[in-house]
């Protein structure tokens, strides 16, 4: 999901920085006022070096085609939906810096696909659901929340003309639904097994 640098326009990249900058600062507004920053700056800082190892790793599928996971569901659900995009934010620096996975001027858009869009849609699902039984709440949020990224992608690869909707619809969704389902049962036993045997480590409010 990570589009490289010259797949969009400078004014559609620039645009996307900017949304990116305002979504960045509320983010430290909110963590200003924090009563557990330092708590939270090392969870960010542990989820961040976690995150860019397991989404940098290629595991072969069925599909022919090698799949990559988010985590940022994972992220959103245990520290809160900012804390997931700021995890997301960092994540994406390192990956392009490091592993030269995406791009500088993308940076803006993969962040709204993969960092906002990721982690307000999974912890609002969440929140949705977590009164009718838990790990539904989980897993649906998961697959939901990368759905909702995956359409966010489709809109600005549609909005850039580099690709129509056929073939987007067509090889996008079909492939981020096979991730969205495997990672939303890892998640359920991640998460299941967090509270079973150091319920303490994600004793964290979520902003």
């Amino acid at each position: 999901m990570h589009l490289p640098d010259g797949i969009i326009s400078f004014e559609q990249a620039a645009f996307y920085w900017i949304i990116t900058l305002i979504i960045i600062s509320i983010f430290f507004y909110k963590f200003s006022k924090d009563e557990n920053k330092e708590k939270r700056i090392i969870s960010i800082a542990l989820f961040s070096v976690f995150t860019m190892v397991v989404t940098s790793v290629s595991v072969p599928s069925p599909l022919g085609v090698p799949i990559h996971f988010f985590l940022i569901p994972l992220v959103a659900i245990l520290l809160g939906p900012l804390s997931g995009t700021i995890v997301s934010f960092i994540t994406l620096i390192m990956q392009v810096l490091i592993l030269n996975m995406g791009g500088i001027t993308s940076l803006g858009a993969n962040f709204l696909v993969m960092g906002f869009i990721l982690s307000i849609v999974t912890y609002c699902f969440y929140k949705l659901f977590i009164q009718l039984n838990e790990k539904m709440a989980i897993f649906g949020s998961t697959i939901i929340g990368i759905m909702f990224a995956t359409f966010g992608q489709v809109v600005i690869l549609l909005i850039s003309g580099a690709m129509n909707l056929d073939i987007l619809l067509s090889t996008l969704v079909p492939f981020y639904l096979f991730i969205a389902f495997i990672e939303g049962f890892a998640n359920v036993i991640i998460i299941t097994s967090i509270e079973k045997t150091k319920p303490q480590a994600i004793e964290i409010n979520r902003i």
